[in-house]
């Protein structure tokens, strides 16, 4: 008798797929209407186990195991296989797990500098030909120039600064810092002349210690090292804070 109803599958299933020579699952969508042959096929360029070494298992939504699907022949569509199943390949040709994801046992491509510099294609003969960085000499040139001049600067400043000296420190995008000198010179951290200072409040990032070296001493947090440019010395006495008023 007929039901007047039509059941219609979608000729696509979504399933989810595992193999014992790649640690990994992935989720691929196929046809029904393909033979399990010809999956294995699509299989081997995912998996990488030759398809006539393939065993197939098919397990459910919940992965229970539901069979084997061992006959070439037949149809995807005419297993139990719904969207989200597994499908699990058994690689009988000897593979094993994590062969094909182990770079450890790929040989290195290894080119010397001087191959390197004779290729055409590379991003360092494009660099070169366009003069981009550190390949145009002409900027380069004045970058070197302009650093030069600005470690002259700092190196000029920093003679006119003492260990002692009450200071006013004015770093961009920071607020105005008043202290006291306690370290001029240069240290192990960046290259030029650095000046040490202690604050009048906690506004600093350590105790006069960097990198496991002491410059100078103050209390923690109230110590900090600046470049001799954004340092003023003169008359800046120490607020005094009236607790009363707080």
């Amino acid at each position: 008798m007929d039901s007047g109803v039509t059941i219609i599958s979608s000729p696509f299933v979504d399933v989810r797929l595992t193999s014992t020579v790649t640690s990994f699952q992935s989720k691929r969508r196929f046809k029904r209407g393909i033979s399990v042959a010809e999956l294995k096929v699509n299989l081997e360029m995912i998996v990488g186990a030759p398809p006539s070494f393939m065993d197939l298992e098919l397990f459910s939504v919940s992965d229970e195991f539901l069979q084997k699907m061992d006959d070439n022949d037949a149809l995807l569509g005419s297993y139990p296989v719904d969207d989200d199943c597994r499908i699990h390949v058994i690689d009988r040709s000897g593979g094993q797990l994590g062969e094909f994801t182990d770079v450890s046992k790929v040989d290195k491509f290894e080119l010397s500098d001087e191959a390197y510099n004779k290729r055409t294609e590379s991003a360092r003969a494009f660099m070169k030909k366009q003069q981009v960085g550190h390949y145009n000499e002409e900027e380069m040139a004045k970058k070197k120039e302009a650093l030069a001049a600005r470690m002259k600067e700092e190196e000029a400043a920093a003679e006119a600064i003492s260990v002692g000296n009450r200071c006013k420190v004015q770093v961009p995008g920071q607020p105005t810092k008043l202290g006291t000198v306690m370290f001029v010179g240069t240290t192990d951290f960046k290259p030029g002349p650095w000046i040490g200072v202690k604050y009048d409040e906690p506004l600093g990032k350590h105790d006069g210690t960097v990198g496991g070296k002491q410059y100078f001493e103050c209390e923690n947090k109230y110590g900090g090292f600046v470049k001799p440019l954004n340092v003023a010395v003169g008359d800046f006495p120490e607020e005094e804070y009236d607790l009363d008023e707080m």
